[in-house]
């Protein structure tokens, strides 16, 4: 039986990704106590890679796709972590949000609003976090956005 949130995702017409593997030395996630700690997911859908620079040539409206993208696959992780059930997720604690961005570029919060918007829509009350949002002069694979997290989980 699907729980609550598969059914909010497919309410929504949500079909999360296939996690993405590692592509260093590191794991895609790790729980310590009640808190799920996810690596940073990159803008890419499992086969292309969302890439550009904000401010130079992409479009806060295509940085926030990117950065939604990045969520989902924020949720796969999790999903993959918690044995399926993202009714475990008490609460989304954190993001940190990283924009591929050009020197001049000030409308990082405006991105990653692309991911946070989303774990409002997804969690209510629960999807409302905490957050960082920087620019950085590059990100791995040229990704417009690299997201990580901390959740809160139960049992």
């Amino acid at each position: 039986m699907a729980g609550k949130i598969d059914a909010r995702l497919a309410e929504l017409g949500i079909e999360l990704p296939p996690g993405l593997a590692p592509a260093a030395n590191y794991v895609p996630y790790v729980i310590s106590g009640n808190h799920l700690f996810l690596s940073g997911q990159i803008s890419s859908d499992g086969g292309e890679v969302m890439t550009g620079k904000l401010g130079a040539g992409m479009e806060i409206e295509a940085g926030q796709v990117a950065a939604r993208q990045c969520a989902l696959n924020l949720l796969a992780q999790a999903k993959a972590a918690l044995g399926g059930d993202l009714d475990r997720i008490v609460r989304i604690v954190r993001l940190g949000g990283f924009v591929n961005a050009a020197p001049d570029f000030v409308n990082h919060p405006e991105v990653i609003n692309g991911a946070s918007d989303l774990m409002v829509e997804i969690f209510g009350e629960a999807g409302r976090h905490s957050r960082a949002a920087v620019g950085c002069a590059s990100l791995p694979r040229g990704c417009a956005v690299e997201i990580d997290a901390v959740i809160e989980i139960s049992g």
